[in-house]
C-alpha cells in the first residue's frame, strides 16, 4: 500500500506575537526619531535665514574736483561726419577691385571697375554714326555748290530773257533745299555727340571713384560679382563696393537726457574718455545741439568736436563725455559739499537719506542734496570726504543693522 504524501508544516513559519509587537515598536520609534531630526533642520535653517547678513556695495565719498566743474556726464560714441559706401550707378561685374581695408585713397582713386564690353560697343557704335552724318554734309555741300552756280545762271539768262521764270524757280528751290538739308545734316551731327556723351558716361560709370579724401574700412564686393546700386537678385547681388570714412571729420555724438539740456550750450568745453584709452582725457568742445529730442528716449543728440584730432581716434568708439560749468581755480575757494554717487541716495518719508558704513553696520543719515552731473550728486551737508557709503543693496535696509560689505 502506497505511503501518504509528506505535508510542509506551515506552522514553522507563524511569527511570533510579543516579536511583532517588538518590531512595530522599533518601527514607530525610528519614524518619531526621523520626523524630529527633520523638523529640527528646518528650524535651524529657519534661524539661519533671519540671522543672514544683508549683503551690500559700498562706495567712498569723494571731494568735489578743484577744476573745471562736470556739470553733466554723458556716455556715446565717435562718429565722423564723412562716411559713404561708395557703389556703382549701373548694374554690372565686377572685374577688378584695386584697394584693401585700411588702406588710405585720394578723391578720384580708382577704387573698382564693372566689365564694359558692351557699354564700349554702344560707344563705338555712337561715333561711327556721328562720322556718317558727319560725311553727308560734304556730299551735301558739293551739291549745294553746283546748286548755286546754276541758280546764278538761270538767274542771268533770266534777266537776258532767254530764260523762263519757272526755271529759275526750280533753280531756287534746289539751293534752299541743299541749305536746309545741310542745316538738318548738322543738327543730327549735335543728336549723334550727345549720344557718344550717353554712351562715354556709359562707359565711365563702369570705374568707380573714391569721392573724398578718406580710409577704406569695409570691402563690399569681389571681382567675379555682381552689383548693382539697389537691391536686386535676392541675395547674390552687392549694392555696395567699399566704405570709406574721412578721419578728419571724426567727433562724439551723445544723447542726453532732455532733464539736463538746458546744461549744455555750443561751444562749451568737454573732456572726453575713450574707454580703449582710460587714462587719457581729450579736450573737445559742444559742436552743436541737434534741435529735436527723441520721444521714446527722452533725449536729445549732441555733437561733439574734438579740439585736436589724433589717430588713436577710430570710428565707433565707445566714449564718456564730461561737460564743464566754471573753472575753480587752483587756491581759490573750493567747490562745497562732497561728491557721492547717485544711486547712493534714497528716499525716507520724503527725506534724502544715505546709509553710512560703520564698521559692519550702518547708520542712517540725513542729507541736503546739491547738484547733479547725471553720475554723481553733491551732498551739501551729512556727509564728509572719505566717507563710507552703501551704492546698492537691499530696500529694507534699517538703521544698526548689521551687513555684509562687498566693495
Amino acid at each position: 500500500m502506497p505511503e501518504a504524501p509528506v505535508r510542509p508544516d506551515l506552522g514553522a513559519l507563524r511569527i511570533d506575537a510579543q516579536k511583532r509587537g517588538a518590531r512595530k515598536t522599533g518601527a514607530r520609534i525610528a519614524i518619531i526619531l526621523f520626523v524630529f531630526l527633520a523638523a529640527l533642520v528646518i528650524v535651524g535653517a529657519i534661524y539661519a535665514y533671519m540671522r543672514q547678513t544683508p549683503s551690500v556695495h559700498v562706495a567712498t565719498v569723494d571731494a568735489p574736483d578743484i577744476g573745471p566743474t562736470a556739470l553733466l556726464n554723458a556716455s556715446g560714441y565717435v562718429t565722423p561726419q564723412r562716411r559713404a559706401t561708395v557703389a556703382a550707378k549701373i548694374t554690372g561685374r565686377v572685374t577688378g577691385v584695386f584697394f584693401t581695408e585700411g588702406m588710405h585713397v585720394n578723391k578720384g582713386f580708382v577704387l573698382a571697375t564693372l566689365d564694359d564690353s558692351d557699354v564700349q560697343k554702344s560707344l563705338a557704335s555712337a561715333k561711327a554714326d556721328r562720322n556718317a552724318t558727319e560725311a553727308s554734309i560734304l556730299d551735301l555741300q558739293v551739291q549745294l555748290k553746283n546748286a548755286q552756280i546754276e541758280l546764278g545762271r538761270a538767274e542771268a539768262l533770266r534777266a537776258a530773257g532767254v530764260q523762263t521764270q519757272e526755271a529759275l524757280d526750280n533753280a531756287t528751290m534746289a539751293a534752299d533745299s541743299l541749305r536746309a538739308k545741310i542745316a538738318y545734316t548738322q543738327q543730327e551731327v549735335l543728336a549723334a555727340d550727345a549720344r557718344i556723351k550717353e554712351a562715354q558716361q556709359a562707359v565711365d560709370n563702369c570705374v568707380i571713384n573714391a569721392p573724398f579724401d578718406g580710409i577704406i574700412v569695409s570691402k563690399d564686393a569681389q571681382v567675379g560679382e555682381m552689383v548693382s546700386p539697389i537691391s536686386a537678385g535676392g541675395g547674390f547681388t552687392r549694392t555696395g563696393i567699399a566704405t570709406i570714412v574721412d578721419m578728419a571729420s571724426n567727433e562724439i555724438e551723445v544723447d542726453v537726457n532732455e532733464n539736463y539740456i538746458a546744461r549744455v550750450t555750443r561751444g562749451q568745453d568737454v573732456t572726453a574718455v575713450l574707454d580703449a584709452y582710460a587714462d587719457w582725457k581729450i579736450p573737445c568742445h559742444v559742436r552743436t545741439i541737434i534741435p529735436t529730442a527723441d520721444r521714446q528716449k527722452a533725449t536729445v543728440e549732441v555733437r561733439i568736436a574734438f579740439d585736436k584730432l589724433d589717430p588713436r581716434i577710430l570710428p565707433d568708439m565707445g566714449v564718456k563725455v564730461a561737460f564743464h560749468g566754471e573753472e575753480v581755480k587752483q587756491g581759490g575757494k573750493a567747490p562745497a559739499g562732497v561728491m557721492v554717487p547717485q544711486n547712493a541716495v534714497r528716499d525716507d518719508s520724503e527725506e534724502k537719506i544715505v546709509f553710512l558704513v560703520n564698521g559692519d553696520h550702518i547708520e542712517r543719515r540725513a542729507v541736503k542734496l546739491g547738484a547733479n552731473d547725471g553720475a554723481r550728486t553733491q551732498i551739501l551737508a551729512g556727509l564728509t570726504a572719505g566717507d563710507t557709503v552703501v551704492v546698492d543693496g537691499p530696500t529694507n535696509l534699517k538703521d544698526g543693522e548689521t551687513v555684509s560689505i562687498k566693495r
